[in-house]
């Protein structure tokens, strides 16, 4: 039966080859992995990490750390009229944006994590491309906060709809196209080599 299995897996694959269908493949294996960790996460995770101490320190720093670059940007750079009070920036006649701990990008952090440590590819080169997909994921973050701030002081209206369906879904197209770069200038190339 054993036999059968490897013979039924060696057939697929060579269809999949031979019909040129690998990168469908590392797409759904790229899905797959997001969407377990984001179930995981909401169902598991959550429940769990939220009792440990550190995930509280970690969090924390991570809020603060998005609260004070936006908070900076939005001010130095923009211009904003804006009163801070904890993690909370209050737009003069806009409302305000608070910072907690869903702003933090930790979840985003981990998912990034866990998909490159899961997804096939040169160890040697995710020792210094997870880092950078970090970093460019807390960027991502920033970049969502400011865009927020942007939202609301000139279409309030429309700030719960960025915020769910604009700005939240912008994180997942980052990580998809650094997940790309992964898979064409690495994850291949190793392949091409063996």
């Amino acid at each position: 039966m054993k036999a059968a299995l490897i013979n039924k897996y060696e057939t697929v694959k060579q269809w999949i080859i031979k019909n040129g269908l690998q990168s469908l493949v590392d797409v759904a294996i790229f899905f797959a992995i997001l969407l377990t960790f984001h179930f995981l996460w909401r169902q598991v995770f959550v429940n769990y990490l939220t009792q440990m101490e550190f995930y509280h320190n970690l969090s924390n720093f991570f809020e603060t750390q998005v609260f004070r670059q936006s908070y900076w940007f939005n001010v130095n750079v923009l211009g904003l009229d804006i009163t801070a009070v904890d993690n909370t920036m209050y737009f003069s006649k806009h409302g305000y944006i608070a910072i907690t701990g869903g702003c933090s990008g930790l979840k985003q952090f981990y998912q990034w994590i866990l998909l490159m440590l899961l997804f096939p590819g040169p160890w040697k080169h995710k020792t210094w491309f997870i880092p950078l997909g970090l970093i460019i994921t807390h960027a991502v973050n920033l970049f969502r906060i400011i865009g927020l701030s942007i939202v609301l002081i000139n279409w309030g209206d429309y700030w719960q709809w960025s915020h769910d369906w604009l700005f939240r879904p912008f994180f997942y197209i980052v990580m998809f196209m650094l997940w790309v770069w992964w898979v064409e200038k690495f994850k291949n190339k190793q392949k091409a080599k063996n």
